[in-house]
């Protein structure tokens, strides 16, 4: 490993460090650690400031993930996709999870940025993930349920379109169970029947 490729994955990192949800609430006046679910991603923006503000989180915790796997690469002058572009994406979704910045606590649960990495790895399977969650989440309303069935959906398209187990279908398989443990509380609140559902429209600093 070079040093330019050790510093370009240390960069990675501290982009998806970067808490967007925070920075978006206490641009509005709310410090969403304390306010619904207390979770720092866009569900949570989007129950806490209404869906514009939820867009726009997503859209950035997506850009943390694709930013890292499509051009930091050319930056390391290593080659895209595996192995490289896979472990500055991975670096990105680790930061998100557990942002350097907030001492490696409170952070998102990796989906958004995780979607962004695998947008920019494998765009088709990934929009076939992307349409079960919108799915799973305009019939039931369940924001975590449409993650954890677009987190299973991605590793059954990618070997639909690799159709042999691939380096990229084993991240993909580590990264769906990844998905799975940041939901490990959501799941036990799904089989209790105790989940929260969203609203049509968000709700304004509830």
């Amino acid at each position: 490993m070079t040093p330019a490729a050790i510093s370009v994955l240390l960069a990675a990192w501290l982009l998806g460090s970067i808490p967007t949800a925070m920075l978006v609430g206490r641009a509005n006046g709310v410090d969403l650690r304390n306010h619904g679910s207390g979770n720092l991603g866009a569900t949570n923006v989007f129950r806490t400031l209404g869906w514009r503000w939820g867009l726009v989180v997503y859209l950035l915790d997506v850009a943390k993930g694709a930013i890292p796997t499509m051009w930091f690469p050319v930056l390391a002058s290593v080659e895209r996709g595996w192995p490289w572009g896979v472990a500055f994406g991975v670096a990105a979704i680790v930061g998100h999870v557990r942002p350097v910045f907030l001492l490696g606590k409170g952070g998102g649960k990796g989906v958004a940025t995780a979607s962004g990495v695998f947008l920019a790895l494998a765009p088709l399977p990934s929009l076939a993930a992307l349409v079960a969650f919108a799915v799973v989440v305009a019939s039931t309303r369940y924001v975590s349920l449409g993650s954890l069935v677009g987190a299973a959906v991605l590793p059954v398209a990618l070997v639909l379109q690799e159709q042999e187990p691939t380096p990229l279908v084993l991240v993909s398989v580590v990264v769906s169970l990844f998905v799975f443990w940041t939901h490990r509380d959501n799941i036990h609140r799904l089989r209790r029947g105790e989940e929260r559902r969203i609203s049509s429209g968000g709700s304004a600093r509830a």
